[in-house]
């Protein structure tokens, strides 16, 4: 059977697993003295170790009834492309039937073998970091809990509550009644380097107060596919079902990290982990346990990556910065001169790297600041002075409409001269169309009805069912539009196509 990549959580039936452990013995002193490392991390990592443990719990959940549970929505069963990581994440291989531990990762879930009505059992990691009982430790692991049980080092049970759950990020804070609980402190994000030695804590398999060492591997991933806000610290500490939620932590002691999935193919630790760095955890956590909600901040954009060919299209300097598909009629952006083809390319003063540098950033900023915002807009710099406004409820961003939509034509097909989009079919969006596909009432623009294999248009992504709102800057309104603007691109010459996909709008460029 053909290897699958996965993004795999760390939650699991606790209790469940025996095994063998490997025991790392750290360096003889003369050696690690040799190689430039202190002493003392030369001789044990075991004073960090016993202050750290007593603050990591094992967390045992009932979630309901025993039945089916629907797949991930986020998973992806096949194999991602050239370059990316596979398929995005899915719930953590392990023994025990269906659920947050089910079947082989990759896999579709086995039947459920167990009697109806039992209730399915999980578990995974938390760490304690209020001596008041307040437990950070992540969404995927307490989602759809009737209840919650947390271990104690010293072995004692406590029944927890939820104060609060950000599925965005996939953190959580429940809470215990107990006062005086050992607690780790928050580290600094801004001292962390590539090559820092870390030491992950939790309980993988249900083996609690389990420690692993290992180095921070890169810092700053994004775009990975496990959360929507992602800022991950990689790391090749062991992480194993049963981690999620656990410490990521540095020699100070200090947590750093909250451990939440791992890049397999086998359902096993291959040495890339991921964690919420401290830089995103703390704010997330300290909104939760004041509020029970996070508050994010909001520019009112749709931003997509900056290929090679749309930053010749747009006229940007490099690949660096975030290229705006869409302005939010009633978002912050708009009221700042914001315009769609904008390129921007530094918020608050730092420059703008990535979509997720982008987004992160802005949804830390406190709702109400006025932020100057740098964009290059026909290859010109404008700074805009811009608010930033409270993200709304995602059923409120649900758009996928249009103004000034124009009745369907009859016209099934475009005519004219060979040119990138010479392989295309499209045809006037019908109310039939906007049913079977959920376009918007005031969505305007051409449907994509065919696109020929191979062609340059499927190789850029263009899809059947995506509608054409401009080519080339142009607006498209009909047929006749769409017509009209095809008809001015050169054989050689490149397009650029607004979409709007399933209400999401973004830019393609395709390419002879």
């Amino acid at each position: 059977m053909k290897a699958r990549m996965n993004f795999l959580f760390g939650s699991g039936l606790a209790g469940a697993f025996l095994g063998a452990a490997l025991i790392l013995t750290p360096p003889a002193a003369t050696v690690g003295q040799a190689a430039g490392v202190p002493p003392q991390l030369a001789q044990s990592f075991s004073p960090i170790v016993k202050a750290v443990t007593p603050a990591v719990v094992n967390i045992q959940v009932t979630q309901g009834e025993r039945v089916r549970a629907p797949r991930d929505p986020r998973r992806r069963d096949h194999e991602g492309p050239p370059g990316r990581p596979g398929p995005g994440p899915g719930p953590f291989g392990g023994p025990g039937g269906p659920g947050p531990f089910g079947g082989p990762p990759g896999e579709p879930d086995e039947p459920d073998q167990g009697l109806p009505g039992r209730p399915e059992m999980s578990g995974g990691s938390g760490v304690i970091i209020d001596p008041n009982g307040y437990i950070v430790t992540n969404n995927h692991v307490i989602d759809k809990a009737s209840d919650i049980k947390v271990y104690l080092h010293d072995k004692k049970e406590y029944p927890a509550k939820i104060i609060g759950a950000d599925p965005k990020t996939d953190l959580a804070i429940i809470k215990i009644e107990a006062t005086g609980l050992p607690h780790l402190k928050w580290g600094n994000y801004d001292e962390l380097q590539v090559g820092d030695i870390v030491l992950a804590v939790g309980s993988p398999f249900g083996l609690s107060q389990t420690v692993t060492m290992g180095i921070i591997s890169a810092l700053g991933r994004g775009n990975v596919g496990i959360a929507d806000y992602e800022d991950f610290i990689q790391t090749d500490a062991s992480i194993n079902p049963g981690n999620s939620g656990g410490a990521l932590v540095n020699l100070k002691g200090e947590l750093i990290g909250i451990n939440t999935a791992i890049f397999s193919r086998t359902g096993g630790n291959e040495g890339i982990g991921f964690a919420v760095p401290v830089s995103l955890a703390k704010n997330i956590t300290d909104s939760l346990i004041k509020t029970g909600k996070v508050v994010r901040g909001w520019l009112g954009v749709a931003i997509q990556e900056i290929t090679p060919d749309l930053a010749k299209a747009f006229k940007a300097k490099d690949q660096k910065g975030a290229l705006v598909s869409d302005v939010n009629e009633q978002g912050p952006a708009l009221k700042a001169g914001v315009q769609r083809g904008d390129v921007i390319v530094e918020f608050d003063g730092k420059e703008v790297q990535t979509v997720s540098d982008l987004r992160n950033r802005v949804a830390q900023t406190q709702v109400g600041a006025k932020v100057p915002l740098k964009v290059i807009r026909e290859g010109q710099e404008k700074v805009l002075t811009l608010q930033i406004g409270e993200r709304p409820a995602d059923a409120m961003l649900a758009r996928g409409t249009e103004p000034g939509a124009a009745p369907p034509e009859s016209a099934e097909a475009r005519k004219g001269p060979l040119n990138v989009l010479s392989d295309l079919k499209v045809k006037a969006i019908d109310d039939e169309a906007r049913t079977k596909l959920n376009i918007g009432a005031k969505t305007a623009g051409v449907l994509v009805a065919h696109v020929q294999a191979g062609s340059p248009a499927e190789q850029a992504g263009l899809q059947r069912g995506d509608v054409i709102q401009e080519v080339n800057r142009q607006s498209v309104m009909s047929i006749n539009d769409y017509d009209a603007a095809a008809a001015k691109i050169k054989k050689e010459e490149n397009a650029v196509l607004l979409v709007n996909r399933q209400g999401n709008t973004l830019f393609i460029v395709i390419n002879p």
